[in-house]
C-alpha cells in the first residue's frame, strides 16, 4: 500500500471502502489506524484480527465476509470515537467470537463461559470481560427472542462503560448501516433495533460513558439517522403488517 492510498482510506467512509476494496481495503485502513501504536499494542490487535478472521472463516453477512463487519466495529472505534485502548479494539474485533463460535475458541461441546476463558487467556481478563458484555446469552425459547436481547443489552450496559463504546459502534454498523441489507432481513432487524435506540442514546449520554464530547455527539447523530431509516421501514398504521410470513 502506498502512502497516496493510505491518505485515501484514511478520509474514506467505512461503507465506501467496503464497497470498492472489500476486506483487503478493510485491512488496509485498519492497519493505518494502528500504525502509530506502541508495538506491543499493535501486537495484541493483529493477534485478535487474526482470531476472529479464524472462527469466522466461513460466516457471511449479506455479501459479504462477515468479518468486514468485526473490522468496521474496530475502526469505527478508533477513527471516529477516537479511543486509543488496544483492550477495546481487541474486544471489538472478538465481540461475535464467543456468541457465534464457542466451539471453535474453546473446542468441541464447549460453551460461553469456556470460550471466555480462552479469551482471557490469550489477551487478559478485561479484554474477555468486554466480550463478555456484548455477548448475547442463549435465549429462553418460551419468550420473544428480540425483546430478550434488548434486555440483555440493556442490562449489560448500564454498568459496562467500555462495553457501551463498543455496542454503539456495532449498533451503527448493523442500524445505520441497515440501508446495505437486502431482503426479508431488513424488516426483520428494523423491528429488532428500533426499539433499542432510545436505549443507547441514555447510555451514551451518561457522563461516565468514556468518550469525549465530540465522539457521543457523532453516536447520537447516527442513532438519529437510524431510527429515520427504522421508521421508514416500519408498516403503514393504515395498513395491516403481513411480515410475519418470511418466519421472523
Amino acid at each position: 500500500m502506498d502512502a497516496d492510498q493510505r491518505r485515501l482510506l484514511a478520509t474514506m467512509p467505512l461503507h465506501a471502502i467496503t464497497s470498492t476494496y472489500g476486506e483487503p481495503g478493510l485491512r488496509d485502513r485498519f492497519a493505518v489506524e494502528i500504525a502509530s501504536w506502541p508495538a506491543a499494542d499493535r501486537r495484541q490487535m493483529e493477534r485478535a484480527l487474526d482470531l476472529a478472521a479464524r472462527v469466522h472463516a466461513r460466516d457471511r453477512r449479506d455479501r459479504e465476509p462477515y468479518v468486514n463487519h468485526l473490522l468496521r466495529v474496530a475502526i469505527r472505534i478508533m477513527s471516529h470515537y477516537q479511543v486509543r485502548d488496544a483492550d477495546v479494539v481487541c474486544a471489538a474485533l472478538l465481540h461475535d467470537a464467543v456468541e457465534d463460535h464457542p466451539a471453535e475458541l474453546a473446542g468441541s461441546g464447549a460453551g460461553q463461559p469456556a470460550a471466555l476463558a480462552v479469551l482471557a487467556a490469550e489477551f487478559g481478563p478485561r479484554v474477555a470481560g468486554l466480550v463478555g458484555a456484548v455477548t448475547n446469552p442463549p435465549y429462553a425459547p418460551d419468550r420473544d427472542e428480540h425483546e430478550q436481547y434488548r434486555e440483555h443489552v440493556a442490562d449489560s450496559l448500564r454498568d459496562n462503560p467500555w462495553a457501551r463504546v463498543i455496542k454503539a459502534s456495532d449498533f451503527t454498523d448493523n442500524g445505520v448501516g441497515l440501508i446495505h441489507t437486502t431482503g426479508p432481513r431488513l424488516h426483520r432487524l428494523a423491528d429488532k433495533y428500533a426499539p433499542l435506540v432510545p436505549v443507547l442514546r441514555e447510555v451514551i449520554a451518561r457522563p461516565d460513558t468514556p468518550l469525549d464530547a465530540l465522539a457521543k455527539e457523532h453516536i447520537l447523530a447516527q442513532l438519529d439517522r437510524a431510527a429515520d431509516r427504522f421508521a421508514a421501514l416500519q408498516p403503514d398504521p393504515g395498513q395491516a403488517d403481513t411480515r410475519r410470513g418470511d418466519g421472523g
